[in-house]
Order: structure tokens, then C-alpha cells, then sequence
């Protein structure tokens, strides 16, 4: 029975190969993402390895702002000279020293921009000595308070030299320094991580980077000769308190390793998305090979049955042939994998500078994973043709043609209790009742309702749009040929289908928050010009607060509303806030409408807060929260009023002067515009931005440049998702390539009687490029259907996060029509250059 089956197999490789080119994407994707992370774990670890290998010990107070985002820096407080006595203090401690070293520095470029970022943190510092990690490559350390040293990878990048005039953003307005001095570090890097760093003299670094002239952002501790690190640090805690962290060298390069790892872990999500979409719609194409191998094989299938085959030996031959299809492809996929690990590891690496790649890796997990992710999938697909086949009596079959038909009412049940528990966990999904499992879970039991269902609608749907073709002979024969086989046409359009449908879904959901945003800037914001940061709500922009005073003086502004943006904490939950230098103002330039209480005021010891956090922190005027800012002691507050939800403003509002003693920076975020009627906006906006020269991380932007700026996230989603839905084109392609492949081999006396009667070659070729086109449209048509109610009902069901408004992506819909069209035309090359040369004779003496 296995040489049988192997024979088989080899008869019919190319088809199986074809199938098994969806395995292959999939594992691809999966072992890449594997082979990436464990290629930049180790190059990360092995960069960050020695940072910190001058410290025996450090100590910090710990942050009282814990940060949502992994990356973004909490605020240190300062430890004072005090603290560091203590320290020295402790038996077992050689030297305890103070040193400044916090996140936060921007150096400006020749060009008058900040120099961008390379992948790692923007350190300010108190000059190091030199060491075995720091040394000097050109001129000397800062002496004077005016003098900095700027890392080597900095230093190029911004295109500076010993004696060149900078200037740098801190936590204070820009200044200016002259570089003295240019450093690396050991191994002849210019970087650690992509990290950024300008060394100050200590005043200096104290003022700027933590806000006074008599703290350190930590405590170096050398642990004596003899004396044990665990024990010392044991000593440390205990002297100084719960309220400090101790760590050692090794656990500080661990941290900060662990922090640069946020945009290989965005890389991995990415890639598994394209291996998720790759096995879902590889496993119709998987399903529909064996179901029609398997069909045109009945009467061989038969025959064995009839000479004693049973029917576990029939399932175990088919699944042998999908066994040895899965191995193959696993192994493909995994050599594929690899190569692409390789390449985005190395594409990675050159977007942080000084990052150096290490060996590549293929963990054991990757290749585990990737021959189980393949051969289940290959096998799991090929068990439902298999056991249907085993079911049929040897005698019938025999009887049968291969295409024979049937009633298929248990598949009919199937889908239709499948799409209604699909449809079920979406509603609890999207209704807040369930999370991200419940909505994926439910969107894929959804999709494999609609694709056992869709066989009820296949023939009519075909017929319907095979009519835009049927004027000629080959587009009414290409016609009838798609409608023929339902079941067929219908698994072979869900590779489609479902592509579309996720692209289509996610587009409409983009295009209603969309427009929903365009529609609330347009109706609500009254500035007629914006000062801030390219990502929109980014605090870590900054506006000199002395230019929006000489801003406020230009003849034809008529106000000028400055806001700071920064984390707090309510309870053990960060809470973003903001803070507005004139309130009465900020209410005015952004349409706030009172919900509850009143806005018209911020006095003193009071936050307003918008309808959705009020919701969930489950507050109301005259409700007291209390309210840890980055700096100074946690602050309790009354609620007096909360506002209606704003595309513009969200979250707690606390007063100004909470804001310059307690937020991360003293100046502002953003600032907003009111212009004189009948004053030149142009030319204003070119005053502006002169004044604002000296803040260069904000630019002006008219109010269709905020719509702009905000519809750019949108953008790159769509991209995003644009990339998955060309995965599943592409396994698309290859299920109607393989469908229309068989179908000939299927219909070879057919089609020879066709040619014996008058059909040219170039008739033949029309007849079959006009079936492949009917079943890719009927695909694109169904998805399009199926993701735009998708789409609108999570859109709907997102109205709390401020969608407010429905919107279909029409040009794009159209543009997924043109496409499947597209793709129909390709997959019909090389099945209809087949059909279309078959000897006629041999044709219609076949079988």
C-alpha cells in the first residue's frame, strides 16, 4: 500500500506541489520571525553586554510615574547628597559617587532639526573618567560649563567636530555648546544600541537633565576588594530603604537591552500575522487539491477497496501523500525562513547604528515549530477529503463519474451554526464582554461559516457575473464552467474571499475612524495654526515658552493656548494628563462642551477629565482623586467638571502651576493659534515659525495639516494590511491555478470535443481565462460583502473610542475588484497555454 501510495504521489507532484507552496509561506513566515528574534536577542545582548561593566552597583531612587510604553523613559528622582554619604557609608563599599545620566537630551543638527533618533535612547550626562568602556578619540572632556562631548555615532550622524557650535533641548529651552571633545566605546563602537549621549560638566548635566543643582539621577557603588556584591547590596537596601532600587552592572545592561527591543518584537508580530493569514487561506487550498485528486481517483480508490483495501488503509494512503507534502514544504519553508531571518535581521541592524549583527542562529524551537506547523496543517487538511472518499462503496464509486455531485446538508449545518457562533463572540467581543481571543475567534469561526455556505450561493453568483462575459462562445462556455461545480468554485474563491474580507474589514474600520476624526477637527477645532510634534500628541516635544510670548505680541494673533502633556499615576494605573497655561482659552480653541458640572474654570486643586476616562476611573463632580505626578508628592484633587468626548483632548486636566512643578518637562507640548479675522495666514504662519526657530521638534501646521498628520496612522495600517492581503492574493493564485490545472485534466475529452468541433486555441485560451476571472471576482465580490459588515459593525461597535461616524472605502473596494480581476488573468497563464495545445485526437480518445 506504500509503494502504491508513493506512486501516486509522484504522478501527481506538481499539482501537490502547488498546495504545498501555501505551507511553504506559512512556515516561511513563522521561521523567519524566529530566526530574526533569536539572530537580534543575541546581537542585542552581546552589544549591551559590557555598558555597565564600571559599575559593581547602582543606586536610584525608584520612578513615581510608571510609563505605559515600555520605551519611553521614566522621570528619576534626584537622589541627593545625602543619600550618596550613606551609601558610602555601608561596609563593604570601596567608593559611592554621584553621577547624572537621564534620557532627554536632543542634539540640533547643521540643518536647524533635531538629529533623529537611531534606535536607542537620547542620554544626558555628567562627564565620565575614562575607562575600559569610554574612551576620547578627539579633543578633551567638557571643562567649561558651555563645552559638551558627544558619542561618535552622534557626532556623525549630525555631521559635527571638535570645536563646532551645537545646539541641544533638554528639559530646558535650547542652548548652545561647543563640542570638545568626541568618544567611543570599547570594540571600537561608536554607539552602545543606537543610543545617542551628550556629556555635560556635572552643574551643567544636574540643571539641564534633572532640574537642580544638587541631585544625581544615581548612586555608582565599587564594592570593596574581598567584600561580597549580594551582601553589600543587601546592606545598601537596608540602609537607604524600600524606596530605592539597588542593581548590579549585569542587571542594568539587561534593562536597558530589554528596552531596545520593542521594534523586533513589532517585526515578529508582523511576520507570525503573515504566516496566520498564509495557513488560513492555504488550508482551502490544501482541502480543494486533495478533494480533487481524490474525486478524479475514485475509480482507482475504488478498484483497491474492491481488492480488499479497508478503509483506514484508503484515509492512511491519503494522508501518507499529505504527510510527505507537509515534510517537504515544512523543510522548503524553513530554508526559506531562514534566508528571510538573515536578510530583516541584517535590514533591522542598519536602521541602529552601531548595532552589529551576530552569527546567524536557527533556534531548535524554529525548526520544531516549523515541521509541526506544516505537516499538521498539510495532514489536518487532507483528513476531511480522505474520509469522505473512504466512505463510498467501492461498487458505487465505480459507477461514478468524478464529478459527481452531492446534497452536502451536513456541511450546510456546519457553516450555518459556525457563522452563528462566529457571529456570537464578535458581538460579546465587540461589546467589551470579551477580548482580542473572543474577536479573533470569532472572525475565524465567521469566515469558516461563510466559506462552508458559500457553495448555496456559488452557481447563481457565478452565473450572475460570468453574464458581463457571455456575449462570445469562450466567455459563455468559461461561464458555464465556473458554475458547474459549486463546492468547487466556492473553495477555490475562499483563498480570495478571505483576503479580501480582512483587507476590506480593517479598511473600513480605517476609513470611519477616519472620517470621524476629519469630521470632529473640522467641526471643533478653532486654532487656525498648530505648533507641534510630527507624531501629534507626542510630550516629548517642546515649545520654548519665551517665543509664544513674542508669538502673543504679532499684530493679527489674536491668542495664543499652550498645553503640556505628560503620565501620571492614579493608583497603581497610569493616566495620561495634560495641562493647559491659559484653561479658559484651551476651551475655547478646542470646542469643549461640558458633560457634567462645569468647565468654564480650573481653579486650584481641581482636574476636569472627558466623558470616557470619567467612565472608567468610575468619577463624578464632586468625586476627590489623587493624582501622582512625575515630580513632587502625590496631589488630591476634586473633580468639578468633565467634558464631552474629544478627538482633540482626553484624559485629566490638572492646572499649570501643578504642571510646571510636578510634569517631566516645564514647557509646552503644543501650542494653538487664533488669527485676527482678515489676517494673512501665510504670512503669519512664516512669522511664527521664525519665533519658533529654537524649537525645532514642533512646526506649524494649518488645520488641514492636523487632519493630515492624524490620518497618517491610518495609512500606515492600511499598508500594513495591504502587505497581508497580497499573501493571500498570491496563495490565491496558486488555488485557482491548481483548480483550473485538474479541472483540464478533468475535462480532457471535453475540451478535445470542443476543439474537434470549431473552438480555436485562442478560444480556448478565452474559455479559460474567463473561468478563472468569474471564480477570482466571485471571491472578491463575497469578501468585499463579508468585510465591510465586518467593518461596520466593529466600527459601531468602537464608538466609545470616538468612531462616530460610518464610512465605506469605496475607491479602495473598486481597487480590490481590479485586482482579483488581475489575479484571475495571471492563474489562468498557464492552465489555459495547457488546455489550449492539447492533441485533439488524444483528447477525445481520453479515458
Amino acid at each position: 500500500m506504500l509503494k502504491l501510495t508513493l506512486k501516486s504521489l509522484l504522478s501527481r507532484k506538481l499539482r501537490l506541489v502547488l498546495s504545498g507552496l501555501a505551507v511553504v509561506l506559512a512556515v516561511m513566515f513563522v521561521s523567519g520571525a524566529m530566526v530574526i528574534k533569536d539572530t537580534l536577542n543575541r546581537s542585542i545582548d552581546a552589544q549591551f553586554a559590557g555598558a555597565y561593566a564600571d559599575i559593581d552597583l547602582h543606586v536610584a531612587l525608584k520612578p513615581k510615574v510608571k510609563s505605559p510604553a515600555e520605551d519611553d523613559a521614566a522621570v528619576i528622582p534626584p537622589v541627593d547628597r545625602a543619600a550618596v554619604d550613606r551609601a558610602a557609608g555601608v561596609a563593604g563599599v570601596a567608593e559611592a559617587s554621584g553621577m547624572v545620566l537621564a534620557e532627554g537630551a536632543r542634539v540640533i543638527g547643521k540643518d536647524g532639526k533635531v538629529v533623529p533618533g537611531t534606535g536607542g535612547p537620547r542620554y544626558g550626562e555628567s562627564w565620565r573618567e575614562e575607562s575600559g568602556l569610554i574612551s576620547l578619540r578627539s579633543g578633551h572632556e567638557p571643562r567649561a560649563d558651555n563645552e559638551v562631548a558627544l558619542n561618535a555615532g552622534l557626532a556623525e550622524k549630525a555631521g559635527l567636530k571638535v570645536g563646532d557650535q551645537v545646539g541641544v533641548l533638554t528639559n530646558e529651552p535650547k542652548q548652545n555648546f561647543v563640542v570638545a571633545g568626541v568618544f567611543g566605546y570599547s570594540g571600537n563602537r561608536d554607539s552602545i544600541g543606537g543610543e545617542q549621549t551628550v556629556a555635560f560638566t556635572e552643574p551643567v548635566a544636574q540643571r539641564l537633565m534633572l532640574g537642580r543643582s544638587d541631585g544625581y539621577s544615581g548612586i555608582k557603588v565599587t564594592v570593596a576588594d574581598g567584600a561580597s556584591a549580594d551582601t553589600v547590596r543587601s546592606a545598601l537596601g537596608k540602609e537607604l530603604g524600600a524606596g530605592y532600587d539597588v542593581l548590579t552592572g549585569k542587571e542594568l545592561a539587561q534593562k536597558a537591552s530589554d528596552k531596545s527591543r520593542g521594534i523586533l518584537d513589532m517585526m515578529n508580530m508582523l511576520l507570525l500575522g503573515f504566516a496566520g493569514v498564509a495557513v488560513f487561506v492555504g488550508v482551502f487550498l490544501i482541502v480543494n487539491t486533495f478533494s480533487i485528486i481524490i474525486a478524479q481517483r475514485m475509480r482507482e480508490l475504488a478498484l483497491l477497496r474492491a481488492l480488499g483495501a479497508s478503509r483506514k488503509q484508503m484515509i492512511g494512503s491519503v494522508l501518507t501523500e499529505s504527510f510527505v507534502v507537509g515534510l517537504v514544504s515544512s523543510a522548503l519553508g524553513l530554508a526559506a525562513g531562514v534566508g528571510i531571518g538573515a536578510l530583516g535581521a541584517d535590514l533591522l541592524a542598519s536602521s541602529t547604528d552601531g548595532l552589529q549583527v551576530a552569527s546567524l542562529g536557527v533556534p531548535a524551537g524554529a525548526v520544531v515549530t516549523s515541521f509541526a506547523v506544516g505537516i499538521l496543517v498539510t495532514m489536518m487538511s487532507a483528513l476531511v477529503p480522505a474520509v469522505r472518499a473512504s466512505k463510498v462503496p467501492p461498487v458505487a464509486v465505480i459507477r461514478a463519474t468524478a464529478t459527481q455531485q452531492g446534497k452536502h446538508r451536513k456541511q450546510t449545518w456546519t457553516g450555518t451554526v459556525m457563522l452563528g457562533l462566529g457571529g456570537l463572540l464578535l458581538v460579546l467581543g465587540l461589546s467589551g464582554t470579551g477580548g482580542a481571543t473572543t474577536i479573533i475567534s470569532g472572525v475565524l469561526l465567521a469566515f469558516i461559516g461563510v466559506s462552508l455556505l458559500t457553495p448555496l450561493i456559488s452557481k447563481p453568483s457565478v452565473e450572475v457575473l460570468g453574464a458581463l462575459f457571455a456575449r462570445s462562445t469562450p466567455g459563455a462556455l468559461g461561464r458555464s464552467n465556473s458554475a458547474r461545480n459549486p463546492r468547487r468554485t466556492a473553495i477555490t474563491a475562499s483563498a480570495m474571499m478571505i483576503g479580501v474580507a480582512l483587507v476590506t474589514a480593517i479598511s473600513t474600520v480605517a476609513a470611519s475612524a477616519e472620517d470621524s476624526v476629519t469630521r470632529d477637527i473640522r467641526r471643533d477645532l478653532k486654532a487656525d495654526l498648530v505648533a507641534m510634534g510630527e507624531a501629534g500628541s507626542a510630550s516629548s516635544a517642546s515649545v520654548d515658552p519665551a517665543a509664544l510670548a513674542r508669538i502673543a505680541e504679532v499684530p493679527g494673533v489674536e491668542s495664543v493656548a499652550a498645553v503640556s502633556m505628560d503620565t501620571a499615576m492614579v493608583g497603581k494605573e497610569s493616566q495620561p494628563v495634560t495641562s493647559w497655561q491659559d484653561w479658559t482659552k484651551a476651551r475655547e480653541v478646542l470646542g469643549l462642551k461640558a458633560a457634567e458640572g462645569s468647565i468654564d474654570t480650573l481653579a486650584p486643586g481641581s482636574v476636569i477629565m472627558n466623558e470616557s476616562t470619567a467612565e472608567s476611573r468610575g468619577a463624578k463632580v464632586g468625586d476627590r482623586i489623587t493624582l501622582q505626578l512625575q515630580r513632587g508628592d502625590t496631589h488630591t484633587y476634586r473633580v468639578s467638571g468633565v467634558f464631552a468626548d474629544s478627538t482633540l483632548s482626553s484624559g485629566l486636566v490638572v492646572p499649570w502651576a501643578d504642571a510646571e512643578a510636578g510634569f517631566r518637562s516645564k514647557q509646552p507640548s503644543q501650542a494653538y493659534f487664533q488669527l485676527a479675522g482678515g489676517a494673512d495666514e501665510s504670512q503669519l504662519r512664516t512669522q511664527i515659525e521664525t519665533l519658533l526657530k529654537d524649537s525645532p521638534e514642533v512646526s506649524v501646521q494649518t488645520r488641514d495639516d492636523v487632519i493630515k498628520m492624524f490620518s497618517g496612522g491610518f495609512a500606515m495600517m492600511l499598508t500594513i494590511v495591504q502587505a497581508l492581503l497580497g499573501v493571500a492574493m498570491l496563495i490565491a493564485v496558486l488555488g485557482i491555478v491548481n483548480t483550473l490545472a485538474l479541472s483540464i485534466l478533468e475535462r480532457t475529452k471535453e475540451m478535445g470535443t470542443l476543439r474537434a468541433i470549431g473552438l480555436s486555441r485562442g478560444q480556448t485560451v478565452r474559455m479559460i481565462m474567463t473561468e478563472s476571472v468569474v471564480i477570482s471576482l466571485f471571491g472578491a465580490v463575497l469578501g468585499i460583502v463579508v468585510g465591510g459588515a465586518l467593518g461596520l459593525a466593529a466600527a459601531r461597535a468602537m464608538e466609545d473610542q470616538g468612531v462616530s461616524q460610518l464610512s465605506l472605502p469605496w475607491g479602495q473596494m473598486l481597487a480590490y475588484l481590479v485586482g482579483a480581476a488581475i489575479v484571475g488573468v495571471i492563474a489562468s497563464i498557464a492552465p489555459a497555454r495547457r488546455g489550449s495545445r492539447l492533441n485533439v485526437l488524444a483528447a477525445i480518445s481520453h479515458g
